[in-house]
C-alpha cells in the first residue's frame, strides 16, 4: 500500500510531551501508591515472581530491582530502579522505573514511565510509554497501538495499527500497520514500504506572539502610570523628608554643571571597574561590596534629585520642595519612556546626579570635621571650631 506524507505546521490536536509525561507519572504514581497501600502482598519476596511462579493478580511488586519472570493471571504495577517483565501476564502491566524490559508476554496493555523502555516480548494490545529512550526490537511487537513521548524511538519490530508520537528523533526500520503521526522538529527516517498507512509530520507550533499595537500601546501606558506613581512617592518623600539637601545638591548642580557632569562621568566609568578589581581580593572584596551598595544607593538618588531640578528649572523656585519634586518627576518619567530619548535622559540623570552629589559630599567634608572649611562668600579658607563655628 502507498504511503501518503503530510506536512502539517501545527499540533492543535496533539497534546505537549511535558504533559503527556505529567500526566502518565501521576496517573502512575496515584494508581499504584493507592492500590498498594490498600492491598498487602503475601510473596517472600515483594520485588520478583519467580519463573515457576504461577500467581493470581493484580500484584504490587517494588524494590531496586523488579523482576517478573513467572505467570500472572491479572495485572501487575511495579516501581523500582529496574523492571523486567520476562514471564506472561494476562492482564495489564503499569511500570515506573529509571529502565523497564519487556522481555516476555503481555495479553493486556502496557503503560510505562521511564528513562529507558525497550520492548523486546510481545504487547497484545496497546503500549502508552512516556520514556527519554523508546525501544521496539526487531524480535518485539506491539499487537495494536503505540502512543508515546520520548527524545529518541526507534521501531524495529511490528506495530499491529496506530503510532501516535511526540519525539524528537523517530527512525522506523520495523512495520507499522497504520497511520503514523508524529510531533517533532526533525523529519523521521523511514521507508515507504515500512507503513501501511499515512505519514503524517507535524511541526510543533513555535510562533512567538507578537502583541497588537493596541496591546503594545496599553502595556507602555500601564508601565507608565506605574512608574509615575513609584517616582512620585519617591520624590514626595523626598520633598518631605530632605527639603535642604534637595535644594543643596540642585544649587551645586546648577553652579557648576559641567563641573558635575566630570565627576559623575569619571565616577560611572571608574567606579565600577575598581570595586571588581577589589572584589578579586581577599582583603578588599568586604571594601567592595560595601562600595557597590553605596554606589547603587547614589544611582538611584540621582532620579529624585534630577526630578527636583527639572521641576526647579520649571517653576523658577516659586513653589515649594514638594510641589516641585512631584512635578520634575512626573516630567522625568514621561521623558524616561520616550523610545531613544529615554536612554540618553537617562544617561544625563545618572552622571549629573553622581556627579552633584559627590560635589555636595565633598563641600560638607564629614571625614573632616575638624580641619577647614571654605567660607562660600569670600571663597577664603578659615580654620573650623571645635564646635564646628568658624569666626569671620
Amino acid at each position: 500500500m502507498m504511503t501518503r506524507h503530510r506536512t502539517q505546521p501545527t499540533a492543535r490536536r496533539h497534546v505537549p510531551r511535558s504533559a503527556v509525561v505529567l500526566g502518565i507519572v501521576v496517573a502512575l504514581t496515584a494508581v499504584t501508591g493507592g492500590a498498594a497501600a490498600a492491598v498487602t502482598t503475601t510473596q517472600d519476596d515483594p520485588s520478583r515472581i519467580g519463573a515457576t511462579e504461577r500467581v493470581t493478580g493484580p500484584r504490587f511488586l517494588s524494590g531496586t530491582d523488579v523482576e517478573v519472570a513467572g505467570n500472572v493471571d491479572g495485572d501487575v504495577y511495579a516501581a523500582g530502579q529496574n523492571v523486567t517483565v520476562s514471564g506472561r501476564v494476562t492482564g495489564d502491566v503499569i511500570a515506573a522505573a529509571q529502565t523497564v524490559t519487556v522481555t516476555g508476554e503481555v495479553d493486556g496493555d502496557v503503560r510505562l514511565a521511564a528513562q529507558s523502555a525497550v520492548v523486546t516480548g510481545t504487547v497484545r494490545r496497546s503500549a502508552t510509554i512516556a520514556a527519554s529512550s523508546i525501544s521496539i526490537a526487531q524480535s518485539g511487537s506491539v499487537k495494536e497501538d503505540l502512543v508515546a513521548a520520548a527524545n529518541t524511538i526507534s521501531v524495529a519490530g511490528d506495530l499491529g495499527r496506530d503510532a501516535r508520537l511526540s519525539v524528537d528523533r523517530l527512525t522506523v526500520a520495523g512495520t507499522i500497520g497504520g497511520d503514523v503521526v508524529y510531533v517533532s522538529d526533525h523529519t523521521a527516517q523511514m521507508r515507504a514500504d515500512h507503513v501501511d498507512g499515512s505519514v503524517q509530520h507535524v511541526h510543533p507550533n513555535r510562533t512567538p506572539y507578537r502583541p497588537t499595537a493596541g496591546e503594545a500601546f496599553a502595556s507602555w501606558l500601564v508601565g507608565l502610570l506605574y512608574a509615575l506613581v513609584a517616582l512620585g512617592l519617591i520624590t514626595l518623600a523626598a520633598g518631605l523628608l530632605v527639603p535642604r539637601q534637595l535644594t543643596r545638591v540642585a544649587d551645586r548642580l546648577r553652579a557648576a554643571p559641567w563641573r558635575a557632569a566630570l565627576v559623575g562621568f569619571v565616577t560611572a566609568v571608574a567606579a565600577p571597574l575598581a570595586l571588581l578589581l577589589l572584589l578579586v581580593t581577599v582583603i578588599g572584596a568586604p571594601l567592595a561590596l560595601t562600595g557597590l551598595l553605596v554606589l547603587l544607593v547614589l544611582t538611584l538618588a540621582a532620579f529624585p534629585y534630577g526630578a527636583f531640578m527639572i521641576g526647579r528649572l520649571i517653576l523658577r523656585g516659586r513653589r515649594g520642595p514638594v510641589v516641585t519634586a512631584l512635578l520634575g518627576g512626573a516630567v522625568l518619567v514621561v521623558a524616561l519612556h520616550i523610545p531613544v530619548l529615554g536612554v540618553l535622559v537617562t544617561v544625563v540623570t545618572i552622571v549629573l546626579g553622581l556627579g552633584a552629589q559627590l560635589l555636595d559630599i565633598a563641600d560638607a567634608r564629614p571625614w573632616d570635621r575638624a580641619g577647614r572649611r571654605t567660607d562660600v562668600r569670600g571663597g577664603e579658607g578659615i580654620p573650623a571650631t571645635p564646635g564646628g563655628a568658624g569666626r569671620i
